[in-house]
């Protein structure tokens, strides 16, 4: 005989929200979803230092047995990636029995009703806009009186998605990667620590960059300029951390990517809302960048780059270079070496669907390296990953057009545009509006289904 259960579902880690749609859909056929409530953003319950919870209240009709659909859940959560952790620790799905119709149930691996459930603002705010006139069996009170009592359910709050910091969806579009450059030394002289109020200055970047047609912000603290000063992990963290909160805060439209080789500073980041590390040293500078990816279930893009840091190479009145390294074969070196970084994402855990390759433009190649790399960029495309170029404004193209970076507009939208022919899927720009507008272009001149601005 069929029986009503309500369920309680939560995730913070990965793609929160679709790891409950997920979930949601592993139900069928032994448990049949009847309602489910909106979806609420919710702060850590029992360990405050993870991130924000997606948690939603799913009203379901099923003929197992309260074990049997406990063992079920467990399945789904074991099917869609959770790992073993610590109490109230961060997860990637949490799948709880609330009750089950107004049967009390108890076994040494579960209770029913939900022993916590009073307790738990974040299970009472859904559960009450499913079924507030439900009768807890014991404690004699409606899911509304339990809920009036709780203090802290002003905390909990309606979801709005941001519906473009999904995974993107390759070779539907050429996505645009606009440079944030949270730094007082950037080559191309965009560094926003020069401004008098940062985290202001990046938001207003941030928000133009997106209006001009950019899908990832790209924050880095760190300069990569030739000859530029590493900073520790805490200086870096100091740097990013006022202008996470703000774009956090802003809820805007695109997927943001941190660029950092530290895992120190990958974890804060992840933790306060980066959807991706861009690691320019492609997981090799710090041991334990891998793994701190592979825990958020976050996504990577792994570049390759032989530069010696302070052997530079002075182009005069063109800036600098990293000095280049001798290779064999330009491209069959940067996919065997690219393919050692994919031996430690794959060892670490990380999922295979979430990395992206980058050859690295302009780190430790000479002009006709750096030529070659796009002109031939398909050979790297077979390695099977999406492909991220970052050509902006660099070096090798002052070399062609004798111009210096103030003036590499049109030098960067032919290497845009050819690199787009090629197979990139990610240009990593400073001019986001023209690059943009190029990448469109470009797009409909290949054939690629890029919907309307």
């Amino acid at each position: 005989m069929s029986e009503r259960a309500f369920l309680g579902i939560g995730s913070n880690l990965g793609d929160r929200l679709g790891n409950l749609r997920q979930a949601q859909a592993a139900l069928a056929p032994q448990i049949k979803l009847l309602r489910a409530s909106q979806v609420y953003e919710t702060p850590p319950w029992g360990y405050n230092d993870q991130p924000a919870f997606l948690n939603q209240v799913l009203e379901v009709e099923t003929d197992l047995e309260p074990q049997a659909l406990l063992a079920r859940l467990k399945e789904i959560e074991a099917e869609l990636g959770r790992l073993k952790n610590f109490r109230y620790g961060p997860r990637l799905i949490d799948l709880d029995i609330l009750f089950y119709g107004k049967r009390v149930y108890q076994s040494e691996t579960l209770t029913i009703p939900h022993k916590m459930l009073a307790e738990r603002a974040f299970v009472l705010v859904p559960l009450n806009e499913l079924a507030p006139d439900f009768v807890h069996p014991q404690l004699k009170r409606s899911i509304a009186e339990l809920l009036a009592e709780r203090p802290d359910r002003q905390e909990i709050c309606l979801y709005h998605p941001n519906h473009a910091v999904g995974w993107p969806h390759w070779g539907e579009r050429t996505y645009v990667m606009g440079i944030l450059n949270i730094t007082p030394d950037s080559f191309s002289g965009d560094g926003l620590l020069q401004q008098a109020n940062p985290a202001d200055a990046t938001i207003a970047q941030a928000q133009q960059f997106i209006q001009d047609g950019a899908h990832i912000l790209d924050l880095g603290a760190e300069s990569s300029r030739p000859g530029s000063s590493t900073v520790s992990a805490q200086e870096e963290i100091e740097r990013i951390r006022p202008a996470l909160d703000k774009l956090r805060q802003a809820n805007l439209e695109a997927i943001i990517s941190v660029d950092t080789y530290k895992a120190e500073s990958a974890e804060f980041s992840l933790h306060n809302g980066a959807h991706w590390i861009n690691d320019i040293w492609g997981l090799k500078a710090d041991p334990e960048l891998a793994g701190v990816i592979a825990a958020h279930h976050a996504g990577v893009v792994i570049m390759h780059n032989r530069s010696h840091w302070q052997q530079v190479q002075n182009l005069g009145e063109l800036g600098s270079t990293y000095s280049a390294d001798h290779y064999d074969d330009i491209i069959d070196d940067i996919k065997n070496e690219l393919g050692q970084s994919l031996e430690i994402a794959v060892k670490a855990g990380i999922v295979q669907g979430k990395i992206i390759l980058d050859p690295g433009i302009g780190f430790g190649k000479n002009l006709a390296d750096n030529l070659a790399i796009l002109n031939r960029l398909e050979e790297i495309k077979k390695m099977g990953f999406p492909l991220l170029i970052g050509p902006s404004r660099k070096s090798f193209i002052g070399q062609v057009l004798d111009l210096p970076v103030e003036e590499r507009l049109e030098g960067t939208a032919a290497a845009v545009a050819l690199g787009i022919a090629h197979g990139a899927d990610i240009v990593r720009v400073h001019d986001v509006r023209a690059m943009a507008r190029v990448a469109r272009m470009s797009d409909a001149i290949i054939g690629r289904n890029h919907p309307a601005a």
